[in-house]
């Protein structure tokens, strides 16, 4: 880490950070995690005979609307004009479970990290929402960035 944490002022308090006198830049950021499951449990995602119905489709809409309400969520999360996002839900038999990737793109004064990582998180959550009835021993877990690029910190790729 670099020049300390900026979320905190002079006598320690909590405060959003200004953000006023930087450039519009593009940004991007990716994020990734996991769910695991049992095979039957992803069996059924893939299958599409989850009671709730489309898992995936579902899951992929709430990741969504997560990136879109994150400064809702994280108290000093700036609201941002989120410009595009994606959200990749793929099944993996050999975790077993599922992937999920998201995207998010900005063209601002800060970056998207924080919306790409809750587009991954609520999507998650809400893979398990909907088969908890079947699993309720599934995991999530693995969420971080992987890519983030623009700003005057510039990019940053995970290992």
């Amino acid at each position: 880490m670099s020049g300390g944490l900026t979320h905190f002022d002079g006598s320690g308090q909590a405060h959003m950070v200004d953000v006023s006198a930087k450039a519009d830049t593009d940004r991007i950021a990716v994020a990734a995690g996991w769910v695991k499951m049992q095979p039957e449990t992803l069996a059924l995602i893939k299958d599409g005979s989850a009671r709730k119905g489309d898992v995936l489709g579902v899951a992929r809409l709430a990741g969504i609307m997560g990136a879109k309400r994150t400064a809702d969520l994280i108290p000093l999360c700036h609201p941002l004009p989120v410009t595009k996002v994606t959200v990749e839900l793929e099944p993996d038999d050999a975790l077993p479970g599922v992937r999920i990737t998201a995207t998010v793109k900005t063209s601002g004064k800060t970056g998207v990290e924080m919306e790409a990582l809750t587009a991954v998180s609520t999507a998650a959550l809400t893979v398990y929402d909907m088969t908890k009835a079947v699993d309720r021993g599934m995991e999530i877990g693995g969420i971080h960035v992987t890519l983030k690029d623009g700003g005057k910190s510039g990019r940053f790729e995970a290992p």
